[in-house]
């Protein structure tokens, strides 16, 4: 049976001590080595098949190096870049992540955070922050792991959120509608235990009643395309003139909306103007294009990552909110009063 390559056979081939070696082949150290020699160590482990011993590091530092990253909804369009974001931070510094994904069903967020627990991750980010259930985030505390909430708060202090700027995307969607003329706009908001879907209420109620603009807000059962349906159902039953516009809680809810407009003989934008919010991949291959607030959200993702090794690092954490900048992308679901 072949000898295991070491560190130190490394070392001699590269002509240099083993601690160099190291710190060049570990991701959070090899900045203190120098371009030349970090090239000669990779050459060399590279030559020899050396493969670091992860376990071994981890037993020294008492990290496992991996980071537990829960979501609610795998096939939502939003995650993968916010996934990416935080991919992209923590494997450049040595990190592997564990993601597992809920279906937004509390016990199986329950089963998968003590599933990752047992694995003695280094931390977590969770996109799954409700208002009116802190379990997960209390377990996680409970067990002095680090958290980062991501997206979605918890109504809790002391934990670190990265978000977008939720109201001002509201602002910016209804001062659009407002220029083309619309004074009748109905927000179609997601389920009211996100953090997310109070923010952009509060919000949309605060803008349409300072332009004195007639108004509503009905809340979806949830962020998908079948709940954006059951509250177009809801506005089409309704007493009275159907909105000239529908602001959206997210891009998926809007595409329902839009199906069911289209079912009834209404065209978007001529009759029913719609307008999504975060701008997920795909949103400008609707029909029509979807006018709609663009979330930053692979940046989402790595600033939560950049928190929680900040936290790791420090051996605590601030209970810091993080929101990024949003911007509107006017596309073709969105046109003047009366087409």
């Amino acid at each position: 049976m072949p000898r295991r390559v070491t560190i130190d056979d490394v070392a001699r081939l590269a002509e240099v001590h083993k601690a160099t070696v190291s710190r060049a082949l570990n991701a959070q150290t090899r900045d203190q080595v120098n371009a030349e020699t970090l090239k000669r160590v990779k050459r060399a482990a590279r030559q020899l098949g050396y493969v670091p011993n992860a376990m071994a590091r981890g037993l020294r530092t008492s990290r496992s190096m991996t980071i537990g990253v829960i979501i609610p909804d795998l096939m939502n369009p939003i995650f993968p870049p916010i996934i990416r974001g935080i991919e992209h931070v923590l494997q450049a510094q040595g990190y592997t992540v564990l993601i597992a994904n809920t279906d937004s069903h509390d016990d199986v967020e329950i089963s998968v955070l003590e599933s990752l627990l047992q694995r003695r991750v280094d931390g977590f980010i969770l996109a799954t922050g409700r208002l009116d259930d802190h379990t997960v985030v209390d377990e996680a505390t409970a067990a002095d792991v680090p958290v980062v909430l991501v997206n979605r708060g918890a109504g809790l202090g002391g934990f670190p959120l990265v978000s977008g700027d939720n109201a001002h995307g509201i602002d910016l969607a209804l001062a659009h509608l407002l220029d083309l003329g619309h004074r009748h706009i109905v927000h179609a908001a997601g389920p009211l235990n996100f953090s997310t879907t109070r923010s952009r209420a509060e919000a949309f109620e605060a803008a349409a009643t300072k332009a004195g603009v007639e108004h509503g807000t009905i809340y979806a059962s949830g962020l998908t395309i079948e709940a954006g349906f059951d509250v177009a159902d809801q506005i089409l039953a309704g007493r009275g003139a159907c909105p000239t516009a529908l602001v959206a809680g997210n891009d998926l809810v809007a595409l329902g909306l839009i199906r069911r407009l289209r079912a009834e003989g209404l065209r978007c934008p001529e009759d029913v103007s719609v307008v999504g919010f975060n701008d997920m991949p795909f949103a400008e291959d609707f029909w029509p294009p979807l006018t709609t607030v663009h979330m930053p959200l692979r940046e989402i993702g790595a600033e939560a990552a950049r928190l929680l090794l900040r936290g790791i690092d420090a051996g605590a954490q601030e209970g810091a909110t993080v929101t990024l900048p949003v911007s509107l992308v006017v596309r073709g679901s969105t046109g003047p009063v009366g087409g």
